[in-house]
């Protein structure tokens, strides 16, 4: 099996990020930048592609690679991450041994960890896949193809949705009847050299556009969502109660238009 990694990344001038990731696979570069051009070259051995294009958006991003991908398994990254070494044989085996997943979540270093760590092998559903960024995901390419999941391009960095197209492209595999699981391995640790490119704090906008993406997630589920949320998170809310963190949810859901 051939591992792919597809990178997001922003203003490269360069080759370097493949050294600083510490790539040891074939690659797919999507580097937003202020031109357009395709780069095919070898690296160490591998086949590394750069779609240099002037535009924005980290879900149009993804979708620009995972599109060209030609690997058999395909990892998504960010351009703040080193992966650990040997990393294309972790995932290689992982899923020879689980053939029944088609999507692998897998665990990240972080100095201070903020994400869950991953204790044992287990499956990932509708109750529990939210706490899942797409830089610890990986899929069987064929299988995302064959079902049609991309990532939804209204949300995420550089977009009117400032975070979710992670959250959106698990509940869609999910809906899509993919088997998700999760793996106690890690792949690769956070660099944390930059600040994030979207989260500016938990203000009034984020709270409202969480309540657009639990609305588009599930035109059923959303206001139950939108009110576990508030619940567990309203400490970091910057004081809001959990009633006025829910209020504006819901503010942000009920302005999406379409059938209820």
């Amino acid at each position: 099996m051939k591992v792919q990694v597809l990178v997001a990344a922003m203003h490269q001038s360069d080759y370097s990020l493949l050294e600083k990731m510490n790539i040891q696979s074939d690659a797919i570069v999507g580097n937003q930048c202020d031109r357009n051009s395709v780069e095919d070259f070898q690296w160490n051995g591998h086949n590394i592609r750069y779609l240099n294009f002037a535009e924005r958006g980290v879900g149009l991003n993804r979708n620009n690679a995972l599109m060209r991908a030609d690997g058999d398994i395909c990892l998504f990254a960010d351009d703040d991450m080193r992966y650990c070494d040997g990393y294309a044989e972790t995932l290689t085996k992982a899923f020879a041994e689980h053939p029944e997943a088609d999507v692998l979540v897998f665990n990240l270093i972080e100095k201070d960890p903020t994400r869950p760590i991953i204790q044992k092998f287990s499956r990932v559903r509708f109750y529990n896949f939210l706490r899942y960024g797409t830089a610890r995901v990986a899929v069987r390419n064929a299988v995302v193809q064959k079902h049609g999941v991309y990532f939804n391009q209204c949300f995420g960095g550089g977009t009117e949705h400032c975070h979710g197209e992670d959250n959106l492209f698990l509940a869609a595999c999910l809906q899509k009847g993919l088997k998700v699981y999760a793996l106690p391995a890690f792949i690769a640790e956070l660099t944390e050299e930059r600040p994030s490119s979207w989260n500016t704090g938990y203000d009034e906008k984020y709270l409202r556009d969480q309540g657009v993406l639990y609305r588009v997630m599930s035109r059923r589920m959303w206001k139950l969502w939108c009110l576990q949320d508030a619940i567990r998170h309203h400490k970091i809310y910057e004081g809001r109660s959990i009633s006025v963190a829910y209020k504006a949810m819901l503010q942000g859901g009920l302005s999406v238009t379409g059938k209820k």
